[in-house]
């Protein structure tokens, strides 16, 4: 497997790890458009780092919150990083349909449900004004919500601005 190095860091390929993601996970609900939008907003890599937020990450946004213990000097495989993909987004899927009647969503909606959840977290977005709009049934209204998570550490962050778009035009017409 080559992998390569961009500024110190190991970079991988998102369509490659997707691609393992779709034929070895069918219990992701999540589909290939949302699957590329999550990737594409997060990178990949292959080496761990430490985010924005100062927290250890690797492979597609993977962080310890999951469960797993990140080692800090070892290269992922393709196959490690979908592994660890895979269990973020059932831990966001289970969020998105337990708090937000994911399973009564549009695949769109379903789709940027997940994303934000993957990105945010379910700890706050269970208690947030889209999850309770979500919770009455979908509309265009809730899709309106998204473009108000765009800061993080006080500051409003252009990559997230960029990523509340996507995921809010996936919401109102990805189905």
């Amino acid at each position: 497997m080559k992998k390569i190095k961009v500024a110190g860091a190991v970079v991988c390929s998102v369509m490659a790890i997707i691609g393992i993601v779709k034929q070895q996970y069918p219990e992701i609900k999540v589909s290939q458009q949302g699957l590329e939008l999550i990737g594409n907003a997060e990178g990949c890599r292959a080496k761990p780092y430490t985010c924005p937020a100062d927290v250890l990450t690797v492979g597609i946004g993977s962080t310890e919150a999951g469960g797993s213990k990140i080692q800090r000097n070892k290269i992922y495989t393709n196959e490690e990083i979908a592994e660890r993909w895979k269990e973020d987004l059932l831990i966001a899927q289970e969020c998105v349909e337990k708090y937000a009647h994911g399973n009564t969503q549009p695949q769109g909606a379903y789709d940027a449900l997940v994303s934000i959840t993957f990105n945010i977290g379910c700890g706050a977005m269970r208690k947030s004004t889209l999850f309770r709009m979500a919770k009455q049934g979908y509309s265009p209204q809730m899709c309106n919500q998204f473009p108000r998570w765009v800061y993080a550490g006080g500051q409003k962050l252009k990559g997230l601005v960029k990523r509340r778009a996507k995921e809010k035009a996936l919401c109102l017409g990805g189905n």
